[in-house]
């Protein structure tokens, strides 16, 4: 028989090994984004330096139960339209070293409610941010006069083997020496601004004078690049624009949310045109009133189409083509 166990001797447990570099967290991160009066508008918090987040927590049902808590305890905005954006768990990613920060973003798209009574919250134009991406007008002058030679001579700086490297990628992500201008690489164009040195979230010596565009928090302007080249990708092949959209709207009202999104703008013709083919809308049987000009007709989208649009997908039309002003 084996001898009973000394009562002295207390339980054995495994000895803690988990060291303070190995514990992670998860950050819930919100790219909320409304069209306001033709601009792009992105709710934002600490005086328009961050976007609404805040830990995952146990007691949260789910990641999305979770970042709905934050954003309307933060901001007092519901939320209505959000899908999953992406994970970033970049090393030295947040300001602090004691753990690993993991941010899980999400894209949600609404209409602004006005101002929102929440101190040091509130919604601004996602140009403020970027200004390069605001083609509408063509490019800024700002982008041939600072950030074209800046970058040019960061490339000229590297190492010989990759000067070619680095030249194609200025070119290509500025549409600069013949490229064509792609709307959709806005974080290319960003990450590639921090690489040059040439943002504040960078880290290095500034540059005088500073190029246009607000910094954000650790990488929230990194965030907010991603939301917004996923949703120029999104309205070319899904109708998510309507999710910004009131219930009904003129067709110059749906062309100009689409030119503020995509930073470009667009043929009137060829864009109603494409609409109409695409069924996507109806007429309300109503006209504009109490506005200057001509009463326009009132539109509404198709709700049995969306559903269908939902699964099979819908294209507006935002490719570049020759119609594209």
């Amino acid at each position: 028989m084996h001898p009973p166990p000394d009562a002295a001797t207390p339980p054995f447990k495994p000895p803690l090994t988990e060291s303070i570099e190995n514990r992670v967290s998860a950050e819930l991160v919100a790219v909320l984004v409304a069209v306001t009066d033709g601009q792009p508008r992105v709710l934002t918090t600490e005086d328009a330096h961050a976007l609404p987040a805040g830990p995952f927590q146990s007691t949260h049902r789910s990641l999305q139960a979770g970042l709905r808590a934050w954003v309307e305890t933060q901001t007092h905005h519901p939320l209505g339209y959000v899908e999953q954006l992406y994970t970033f768990a970049d090393r030295d990613r947040a300001e602090h070293s004691e753990a690993r920060v993991i941010s899980v973003s999400y894209l949600g798209l609404t209409r602004e409610l006005g101002r929102t009574g929440v101190a040091r919250v509130g919604w601004q134009d996602w140009y403020r941010y970027f200004p390069w991406e605001d083609r509408r007008d063509g490019p800024p002058a700002f982008v041939g006069s600072l950030i074209e030679p800046r970058l040019r001579r960061w490339a000229n700086s590297g190492p010989a083997a990759q000067r070619g490297r680095r030249y194609d990628r200025v070119a290509i992500t500025f549409g600069l020496d013949g490229a064509d201008w792609n709307e959709d690489m806005v974080l290319q164009r960003y990450e590639l601004l921090y690489e040059a040195g040439l943002v504040p979230e960078s880290g290095q010596r500034p540059i005088r004078p500073p190029l246009p565009g607000t910094a954000m928090v650790r990488d929230h302007r990194r965030i907010l690049a991603t939301g917004i080249a996923r949703l120029r990708a999104k309205i070319k092949y899904r109708p998510v624009v309507f999710e910004l959209m009131p219930e009904e709207f003129t067709l110059l009202q749906l062309q100009q949310t689409v030119e503020a999104l995509a930073g470009r703008g667009l043929h009137k013709q060829n864009f109603r045109r494409l609409v109409e083919q695409q069924d996507l809308v109806e007429e309300t049987g109503a006209m504009t009133s109490g506005t200057a000009g001509r009463p326009a007709k009132l539109f509404r989208f198709r709700r049995g189409v969306m559903l269908e649009r939902a699964i099979s997908g819908s294209k507006l039309p935002l490719a570049r083509e020759p119609h594209l002003v």
